[in-house]
Parts: C-alpha cells; structure tokens; sequence
C-alpha cells in the first residue's frame, strides 16, 4: 500500500481548537491517511480556523497560500470557528475546497471522497443552533502535555463574544468518557493534563444532550485527581463567577492538581464589566485571588484583560490599572479589543481610538512584566517539582515548574518528559529560573 493518501493539518486559535485537531487527525489516521508534517507535501490540508484573534482571515489566506505553493492540486478544507461564522468568506479564498461548520468538522472524512478541486468551495454550515452534541477530544502533540476537552459552547452573551455563534450552546462531555480519555493519555507516558474548554466552570451541563447539571464542575476535578498514571493536572482557564471555593480548597490539597489558576477579569471597573455582560463584579474577583492566596500562597495567578472596550475612558482603564497592579496575581494576557460583527458592543458607542487602545495595551503588558518578575523572586530559594519539555533551545532544555515557573538548565536529552525536584536559585538574563537539582539524576 505505497499510495497511501497524505494529509496535513494547522491549527489557529486556542488549546480547544488544538485538541479537536488532533481528534480529527486520528479520524484521518483510522481511515487509512498518512498524517504529515504542514511543512511537507500533501494531498488533504486541513486548517482549524479561529475567529478570536485578529486578522482571522489574513491568516488563513496566509496559510492557504502556503499549502498550495507546497501542491497546487492539493484538496484544501477549513474547519472550525471561523468557517461557522463565515463560510462564504471562506469559500470564497482562492484554493479552499471545502469548508466545514460546528456540527461537520468530526465527519470531515465522510465529505473527503472525491479529492478533486473544486472551482468554489463547497460549504456545509449549520445553523448554530443544531450545534447541540458532544464530541469529545484530546490533543497528544508534544510528549509532556495533553490538553483535554471536557466541555464546548457557551450560554454567556458577553457583548464582545462570538464564540457562542461559532460553538453553540453549552454542552459537557459525560464524566465517564472524560475519565476515560485520561486513562488513555497517561497510559502514554504523557506527565500533565490540561482541562480545556469555552466554559469549563460549566462542565456538567448538557452531559446527556439536555440542560441537566449530573455533575459539576467540583466533581469532575475530584473524580480525576483519581486516575492513576497522571503526574499533573492543570485547569487552563475558569470564569471566577464558576470558580468555587470548594475547588480552590480540594486543588490546595489534591493529588495532581497544580497550584496554577488562569483567570479571566477582562476589567477592572465594574462599568464595564456591566456593559460587557460579564456575570460577576471585581469585588467577586478580589475574593477569589485572596481565597487562592490564602490556601496556596506560593499559587500562580493568570489573568485576561481587554483593552479599549466601546465606553472606557481614562478613568475606567485606570480603574483597571490599578486594580490590578494592588492584586497580587502573577501575570496577565492582555487582548486590545477589536469589533467582531453581530456582536453586541460593535454597536456601542464611545468607541476608543486605535492608538489609544495600543497605548493602554502597552501599559498592561509593561505591568505584566512586572508581575510576573515579582511572582518569580518570590520563588528563589524554594523547592518545586519541574516537568521538563522536548526542545533544545540554544544549548538548554526549560520545563515548568508545578506553580508555572519557567525554569532552564544546559540540554540534556535524558531530562526530556521528566519530573525532577529542584531549587530555584536565581531570575536568568532572559527572565526564566535558573535551578539546581535536590537528588543527582543518573
């Protein structure tokens, strides 16, 4: 069987997105394909679009272009958030053969028999609304970590949001198959597991196709903490309306969850937090960090904040300045808003200017740093626990420590995908930890 067909895949967009690529890569896989490298030549490239960042479409045409200069005659499909929102936009690209919404992405092989180019690209999109089950996922891409998806959609109508446009409703996959997908990835030797989701702090709605809540969100955590073979679970990111003090105190003291927390704000003034449709004020917040803090001090804190939000004035993005710089959190991902049609706040008035919006994005970030230079001094001198990952950069291999700390030490191959104690000694010139080993490794 020397004609096996190639197919290649690129993913934009979030950790969901790079967990139902790889579902659909071993669909691909099961039916006989020989996945590659995007870089190589291909019969099949599939691309898992995204409609969060901006230049969504520059992108993918970017992408486009890169799998025809690789084969001209290669069948191009798009998948994903993007192409739910805007398969004609889509279809349209010079190349694009095929373009997939929320409910086809997982039986893209079905619509790949006939490989040949079409003149325009052919859409199947639903109506959202039909985006109603589950289809579960993980992502084994690097050997260390596996992101898996426990939930999909969202039911919040944040003003700024198109993700429920382009996932659906909140919907939860059951605890029996979440369990199950992680007793298949610690039997390959991967380290750390990543909760992923649109909504995770949701988790247990919609598990048997209705609104019904079987489980929640604690339960999940409680039940995976369970499963032999896991060294580490992580939560990647919980609304902090969902984000219970029952859960903060089981992590505290759990087996495998590691005292790392990303925490969505978006704002610190809570005149924006209203006009964004957010279901929670910073007061709640505040509580939230100081729970963390107080159980698990040595935690690491992420925070999202957007910038520039229809409506923010000075005043309200100092609000936010210094709401943040007195919270003790470890770092920040800051978002400069950006319209996104059919959304609520497209239409809102006081809309901030673009060089206004780069220059308050500009300060956060200068804050992030700086946060997180204070969590990391904070570290020096104490024990942790290090994953190391599979890359040699410049002569020295990194890993993260259970509580997020980047640390580096000079490459060695052995340490690859292995958990090892250490001190943390020193910040690096580049801003990661240096380190020493508490036991001599053979």
């Amino acid at each position: 069987m020397e004609n096996k067909k190639k197919v290649a895949f690129y993913t934009l967009g979030c950790k969901l997105n790079f967990s139902e690529t790889s579902t659909i890569a071993r669909n691909f896989q099961d039916e006989g394909f020989d996945r590659v490298d995007f870089e190589e030549v291909a019969d099949i490239y599939v691309i898992n679009t995204c409609s969060v960042t901006e230049n969504a479409d520059k992108q993918f045409k970017q992408v486009v272009k890169k799998a025809m200069k690789l084969n001209d005659k290669a069948f191009v499909a798009a998948v994903g958030c993007y192409a739910q929102l805007k398969p004609e936009e889509l279809a349209a690209v010079d190349g694009v053969d095929l373009v997939l919404g929320a409910t086809e992405k997982f039986k893209i092989t079905d619509y790949i028999n006939d490989l040949s180019k079409n003149d325009m690209g052919e859409v199947h999109s639903c109506e959202i609304s039909e985006a109603d089950f589950y289809v579960g996922s993980y992502s084994i891409g690097d050997r260390t970590r596996a992101f898996l998806k426990v939930q999909d959609g969202c039911d919040y109508k944040c003003t700024y949001c198109t993700i429920p446009l382009a996932r659906g409703i909140s919907r939860s996959d059951t605890l029996e198959n979440v369990l199950q997908n992680a007793k298949e990835i610690s039997q390959q030797n991967i380290k750390e597991i990543v909760l992923t989701g649109v909504n995770i702090g949701d988790y247990g709605k919609g598990e048997f196709g209705n609104k019904k809540h079987e489980h929640t969100f604690y339960e999940l955590v409680q039940k995976l903490d369970e499963v032999e073979g896991i060294e580490r679970l992580r939560i990647s990111s919980i609304e902090p309306n969902l984000l219970k003090n029952e859960t903060i105190e089981f992590v505290s003291k759990s087996r495998t969850f590691v005292p790392h927390f990303h925490i969505p704000l978006q704002s610190g003034s809570n005149d924006i937090l209203k006009k964004m449709k957010r279901r929670y004020l910073r007061e709640v917040y505040t509580e939230r960090v100081n729970k963390i803090r107080e159980v698990m001090p040595h935690a690491c804190i992420g925070v999202d904040v957007i910038v520039g939000f229809p409506g923010e004035t000075d005043e309200h993005f100092l609000e936010t300045y210094h709401f943040l710089n007195d919270l003790d959190i470890s770092y920040l991902h800051v978002f400069t808003y950006s319209e996104r049609e059919n959304t609520e706040a497209a239409t809102m008035d006081g809309v901030v200017p673009g060089n206004v919006r780069a220059k308050r994005s500009k300060m956060l970030r200068g804050l992030s740093v700086k946060k997180r230079r204070a969590f990391y001094e904070s570290q020096i001198g104490t024990n942790r626990t290090v994953l190391f990952e599979g890359e040699n950069k410049e002569g020295y291999i990194h890993g993260f420590t259970e509580n997020y700390v980047k640390v580096k030490t000079p490459w060695n191959p052995e340490l690859v995908n292995t958990l090892h104690e250490i001190n943390l000694t020193r910040i690096d010139e580049d801003g990661s930890v240096r380190m020493e080993f508490l036991k001599a490794f053979a």
